[in-house]
């Protein structure tokens, strides 16, 4: 993310019970992300893990981030889904990965 020139504001923020893995800035947008790791496909990719009730609580969450600071941001829903084995390990970051209205 620090490469991509994201500054990283918060890791592992917590807001009553929902827990954001990490809160980055990049101009005036504000990336919520979730971080979702998988060592076995079987049964789904990473960010199939990311629920309505956890995008719920992220909204939730969220909402109270962003009212309790003095600027405007676009706040935008990201995953980074980390799939890796013994052999190897791929990272892939989804911006947008979903909406919430």
């Amino acid at each position: 993310m620090q490469k991509e020139g994201y500054e990283i504001l918060e890791r592992n923020w917590f807001f009553q019970k929902a827990e954001v893995d990490i809160i980055a800035q990049k101009n005036n947008i504000l990336a919520i992300i979730e971080v979702k790791t998988r060592t076995n496909l079987d049964f789904g990719n990473p960010q199939d893990f990311v629920n309505p009730k956890k995008i719920k609580l992220l909204v939730k969450a969220v909402d109270e981030y962003v009212s309790r600071k003095e600027q405007e941001f676009t706040v935008r829903f990201d995953i980074i889904a980390v799939s890796k084995d013994a052999t190897f390990c791929k990272i892939e970051h989804l911006k947008d990965a979903f909406y919430y209205f």
